[in-house]
């Protein structure tokens, strides 16, 4: 029986197509099964060769990549990756993506190989491995979890809270989209948002969040005084935390140092929510590769606030709140279609 994730490669450049299949069959987890040029061939080879995981381009001919997603998902669905170009228009177009259904994306670039290598051909097999690792039901894919999915039997703490802070990564944008969506307009706490996003995309992705939920939502600037019922996103390629203002705190943008895996962090956050408000922090961690927020999460159970993960079978990846989890820090593991209601009757 084959082991390997099977991929279905799809870009309209037959210079890519090659390089991302040979970065993919680097690694001996990963079988290339197949390639296509637009997005009806991509329809059509997802139907027949039924893959794992499919990586795609955006603009392609006959059938762009937007609409080659939309048609898959709703024929064959399948977890696909989606390739951008790290500007504003590159960035609305992948969250139209996710939006049809496509669970993650990278920038496209490839560099050379070695120390210089690009973004793309660094995390591609890593990103892939992780997509593929459970088999796709389009129940799991739509987000939609099992009615059985566990809830763990701590009481939840009503009204004691002065901050929520939001944090992801593969598969987070959809994910805080859908949470946020259920919270009503007079939201009566101010929620950090932290999402490892490049910097070109996080203003599109505020935006479009701000558009769609009933709370505001913008773009986090050094400065900003928190405010109730409003959502600040971390930037890009920088770190958000909080600073003491009087009875209450303003946010401070700073810029990564090179060696931080993460920009923006979500355990520089969470760490610094827990200087600020040591007892009164809720934390929440959604879908995500790696386990950011874990040690930011102890300190805030060590002064008394809350952490709260996403359960496994509505994750899209399930490694942040995993992390959480198997260390003891969560005091709730919800679907993520509870977790907003569940928010929404705490504070």
């Amino acid at each position: 029986m084959n082991s390997r994730v099977r991929v279905l490669v799809v870009d309209d450049s037959s210079f890519f197509q090659r390089r991302i299949s040979e970065i993919l069959r680097s690694d001996s987890g990963i079988e290339v099964v197949g390639t296509a040029g637009d997005g009806v061939a991509a329809v059509q080879q997802a139907r027949r060769l039924k893959p794992d995981v499919i990586t795609m381009d955006v603009e392609m001919p006959v059938m762009n990549g937007i609409d080659a997603v939309r048609r898959i998902m709703a024929v064959s669905p399948t977890r696909i990756l989606m390739f951008s170009a790290l500007t504003h228009q590159g960035a609305r177009a992948t969250l139209d993506a996710l939006e049809a259904g496509a669970v993650d994306f990278l920038p496209k670039q490839f560099g050379n190989g070695g120390a210089g290598a690009g973004t793309a051909e660094r995390i591609l097999p890593l990103r892939v491995l992780a997509l593929g690792q459970r088999r796709v039901t389009v129940d799991s894919l739509n987000h939609t979890p099992p009615r059985f999915a566990q809830e763990t039997s701590k009481p939840l703490h009503r009204g004691r809270f002065k901050l929520v802070v939001i944090g992801a990564s593969t598969g987070g944008p959809v994910a805080i989209q859908g949470l946020l969506s259920t919270l009503s307009g007079d939201f009566p706490l101010p929620l950090l948002l932290v999402v490892h996003m490049p910097a070109a995309f996080t203003p599109a992705y505020a935006e479009r969040l701000d558009a769609q939920c009933r709370i505001s939502v913008k773009e986090a600037k050094d400065g900003d005084l928190l405010r109730s019922g409003q959502a600040y996103l971390a930037p890009g390629g920088k770190q958000m935390l909080l600073e003491h203002q009087g009875v209450g705190a303003v946010i401070r943008i700073r810029e990564s140092s090179p060696d931080q895996t993460y920009k923006p962090c979500l355990d520089i956050s969470l760490g610094s929510a827990a200087r600020v408000w040591p007892d009164s922090v809720l934390a929440i961690l959604l879908t995500g590769m790696g386990s950011d927020g874990k040690q930011g999460a102890r300190l805030l159970k060590q002064g008394g606030s809350s952490v709260w993960s996403q359960d496994e079978a509505s994750c899209v990846v399930y490694g942040m709140p995993q992390a959480v989890e198997k260390a003891g820090l969560s005091d709730q593991v919800l679907p993520l279609n509870q977790l907003g209601p569940t928010l929404g009757k705490v504070v």
